[in-house]
């Protein structure tokens, strides 16, 4: 799940995955930041989230990272293949 408030040329978007299956961490990398992994933290309810402040009118593939090394698109957005033989969520903001 992704939700996203903006304000002006900024947009605070959280990114929230809930597995259905016990993991060890789950980490997020995505355009914005050259696809640096971002760990997620985990909330009580079993969900991994966090937040990251964007750039509104902009397209951002990206994905997650499922303990270091299955890689997971978002269900809620589309995907575009990936030149790693994979696929990416793509996120507009």
């Amino acid at each position: 799940m992704i939700k996203i408030k903006t304000n002006g040329d900024k947009a605070w978007v959280t990114f929230t995955l809930l597995p259905s299956e016990t993991i060890e961490s789950v980490a997020l990398s995505g355009e914005w930041n050259d696809w640096i992994e971002e760990p997620m933290k985990q909330k009580k309810s079993g969900e991994y989230s966090i937040t990251k402040i964007l750039k509104v009118d902009n397209v951002y593939p990206f994905g997650y990272k499922i303990n270091g090394s299955e890689w997971i698109t978002d269900t809620a957005c589309p995907t575009v293949a990936s030149p790693f033989f994979s696929h990416n969520s793509l996120l507009e903001v």
